[in-house]
């Protein structure tokens, strides 16, 4: 694969939706988030996204079934009270290199914008590197007004002193070039293990910012899983990296690929 591929799983007409972006990040926060989301609404697969600027592994389910790295978009038609129309970008894996990113998040907006976004939501987290006992959410946005509206909701804006690394920053600042407006959650987490408590207090606040309505019960469950999927990636890179120290001419056995 020399070139990032978006697959087209199926025709759809929306209007206007607003875009959520949640790929992987500190705490997985807003990926927790984001697939809570598609999993209670009923979200709908729109498209897969493949890019040689991912890590060069795949994923082994526990029966032996291997998962590609990849991105996805889902879609919603006509949620919650306001009947709006919604994009969901969830994945496991960002890209690696800056260059990919900018790549990706490009090819994300011009995918987003064909079908009439204009208004984006990205999640993550903000690592506090130490215990947290009541998750507050932080946000940035891309303009004074969304900014002001933020504060109404228990919303602590992000002072000046940290950037907003990756795609959830990214997007926003690309996107505004483009005349597209957004604002990023951020929950407060230790930032060293899968925090599902931070992914139910960012996805309050985004609940009411969007005026909808989703249970969040099951989220520690999803932290679960989340947490296996992690650890396995994990120790595939660990395994690349012992691998490449190896002295020359000795092989690992346990290394497959």
């Amino acid at each position: 694969m020399k070139e990032t591929v978006i697959n087209i799983l199926e025709e759809v007409e929306l209007n206007q939706p607003i875009f959520i972006e949640a790929l992987p990040g500190i705490g997985h926060v807003g990926k927790l988030a984001a697939d809570h989301i598609i999993e209670e609404l009923g979200a709908v697969k729109l498209a897969e996204i493949y890019s040689p600027s991912f890590p060069p592994q795949v994923l082994v389910d526990e029966d032996g079934i291997i998962e590609n790295m990849k991105n996805e978009l889902h879609y919603l038609k006509s949620a919650g009270e306001d009947k709006k129309d919604y994009l969901i970008l969830v994945g496991n894996t960002q890209g690696l290199s800056p260059e990919g990113q900018y790549e990706l998040c490009g090819l994300i907006l011009d995918l987003v914008e064909k079908y009439g976004a204009k208004e984006l939501y990205t999640l993550g987290g903000l690592a506090t590197g130490q215990p947290v006992e009541t998750c507050a959410v932080f946000s940035a946005a891309t303009n004074k007004e969304l900014a002001k509206n933020l504060e109404q909701h228990e919303v602590t804006l992000r002072s000046a002193d940290g950037g907003i690394i990756g795609a959830s920053g990214l997007l926003l600042g690309m996107g505004s070039l483009r005349g597209m407006e957004g604002v990023c959650l951020m929950g407060e987490t230790p930032g060293y293990f899968i925090d599902a408590e931070a992914a139910k207090a960012l996805l309050t606040v985004l609940m009411s910012l969007l005026n909808l309505e989703v249970d969040t019960e099951s989220l520690e469950e999803r932290a679960r899983e989340t947490r296996k999927m992690i650890s396995k990636a994990q120790q595939m890179e660990q395994e690349m990296i012992d691998r490449t120290a190896m002295p020359p001419g000795e092989e690992d056995l346990r290394y497959i690929g």
